[in-house]
């Protein structure tokens, strides 16, 4: 297997795996209802106070068209409710309704649990690490693609 294949296929399986967690343990303590795609844009919301809907879009990679379904689905289920913005009428912001507040207290619980679940298989250090490495990557390969450059 070529070297960028295995790095995406095993980003891939990571993610799945940390996603699948994070689900049973939210299911377990009562939040039933989310899919695995919701998890990155409620993460993204429960850590950035009223971003704007492009903000969430560009920060978790996403179309127009997937944020729409996505926060549409979220503010069904009473997640999030849009509002607009302070000086841009025609921006809408997104907000955690009063059950969000409940659930982002939750999903810090368990992104923490989860965490130290991994400190205890790799060890503190070697997180740091895999963390610190992987921003990196990214951050350059982001640049990368914003400037225009080959990979």
């Amino acid at each position: 297997m070529r070297k960028i294949s295995l790095i995406g296929s095993l980003l891939k399986r990571i993610y799945r795996s940390y996603s699948t967690e994070l689900l049973d343990s939210l299911e377990q303590r009562g939040f039933t209802d989310l899919r695995p795609s919701f998890l990155e844009v409620l993460l993204y919301i429960c850590e950035v106070d009223g971003p704007s809907i492009k903000e969430i879009g560009r920060a978790c990679g996403l179309k127009k068209q997937t944020m729409t379904s996505h926060l549409n689905e979220l503010e069904k289920r009473g997640y999030i409710e849009r509002r607009a913005g302070l000086r841009d009428k025609r921006e809408q912001h997104i907000y955690l309704t009063g059950y969000c507040e409940k659930f982002k207290l939750n999903l810090f619980e368990c992104t923490d649990e989860i965490e130290r679940n991994y400190t205890d298989i790799v060890g503190d250090v070697e997180l740091d690490r895999v963390q610190h490495l992987l921003k990196n990557f990214h951050g350059k390969i982001s640049s990368a693609k914003n400037h225009e450059l080959p990979l």
